[in-house]
């Protein structure tokens, strides 16, 4: 039987898939959603905002997954023990923001060009659902009067050690850019008492110039370490449900971290959809069984705005029955997707030909 539900395995071997829900995305329904059909599919790490009701509702998530395991196994999927990553950052980063505006400032005739663009239905009459927006800002360029803002902000050290004490945080992400290594520094000095309970660290960093000297600072300054290391290379940050040309800057990214033989497992995000395997298929940064044991390859690809985009008719259909009088669903609780069979099983082989694009047989070293 082939073991695909271990994560540090699937680092070493080059099938890593992790969810992105998004640093800033806060809608608590979706989350739990999201967390049980992509375990259920599979994924190694879903990756959640670092807020305590988050990593709360994501937990309860895997453990509603652990109880329908066996069923998922009986129905032909490779459900998982996802590891729980919370995203901090360094500075002002377009994953920690929010989009807002006033609607009454809005003119009557207005075609809401902005409701009609976000991906993640944040915006209606009474302007931004705060815990929807998950900061792609794709609405503020195409404003017609220009008022729509958005607003960051920034992990401090006072917040940061609190969370490490919070149970079932198997990894944290440090958001970062180029420059920024003073800053990077007094988060890397909050988080570094509770390492120990940590089994990933993962650094995300956009391309910018002296990317490469900048990457090797860093690891100079955290290094040993006493859990795994990523370099997550972002290269169009939430833009994986734009098109198939959303991923070229992701891989590009990617081959250049890589050929640094950087210490540390290499995972792509930003602009990964499901162009994205085969683009490194075919540039031979996927590991296989005729790798040879000295090369290094991808080791695994984040998704965030299309794993959402993915699902998002289910949630739309989840919603709706939310909606329904009781007596027209009375066998749902709010937001419990496996209280609705049908709908659970659809979403998770929907995820499910996500996640087994990077999980191919051929990039297994282990039967067991």
């Amino acid at each position: 039987m082939i073991d695909f539900n271990l994560p540090q395995r699937s680092l070493n071997q080059g099938h890593w898939f992790k969810l992105i829900c998004g640093a800033s995305f806060q809608h608590l329904p979706a989350i739990r959603t999201l967390s049980l059909v992509y375990a259920l599919a599979g994924a190694d790490c879903v990756d959640v905002a670092a807020d305590p009701a988050i990593v709360s509702t994501a937990r309860e998530a895997f453990a509603i997954a652990d109880q329908l395991a066996p069923e998922a196994i009986q129905r032909g999927f490779t459900p998982s023990n996802p590891w729980l990553m919370v995203s901090l950052n360094d500075g002002e980063d377009p994953h920690f923001r929010k989009a807002e505006f006033n609607p009454e400032l809005c003119p009557p005739d207005c075609s809401r060009p902005c409701e009609l663009i976000c991906p993640a239905d944040a915006i209606n009459q009474t302007g931004v659902i705060d815990e929807r927006c998950y900061g792609c800002g794709r609405c503020v360029p195409i404003c017609p009067i220009n008022q729509i803002v958005t607003r960051s902000y920034v992990y401090t050290p006072e917040v940061i050690a609190p969370m490490l004490l919070q149970s079932g945080i198997d990894a944290i992400e440090i958001h970062t850019q180029v420059g920024r290594y003073d800053d990077f520094k007094r988060v890397w000095n909050a988080i570094q008492p509770g390492l120990d309970r940590l089994k990933l660290i993962a650094i995300s960093c956009p391309e910018g110039e002296d990317l490469i000297d900048y990457l090797w600072a860093l690891y100079e300054l955290i290094h040993p370490l006493p859990c795994a290391l990523i370099w997550q290379t972002d290269g169009r940050p939430m833009s994986g449900d734009i098109g198939d040309g959303a991923t070229r800057a992701c891989v590009k990214l990617g081959e250049k971290v890589l050929a640094t033989d950087i210490p540390g497992y290499i995972q792509l995000a930003g602009g990964t959809n499901r162009h994205t395997v085969p683009k490194l298929e075919a540039s031979g940064m996927l590991h296989n069984r005729d790798s040879t044991p000295a090369s290094r390859w991808v080791s695994g690809i984040a998704y965030g705005s299309y794993a959402r985009s993915l699902l998002s008719p289910v949630l739309t259909q989840l919603e709706a029955k939310e909606m329904m009088p009781l007596s027209d669903c009375s066998n749902l609780s709010p937001g419990a997707i496996e209280t609705v069979p049908d709908l659970l099983w659809q979403a998770v082989e929907l995820a499910s030909e996500l996640v087994h694009q990077i999980k191919s047989p051929n990039r297994v070293l282990q039967v067991i």
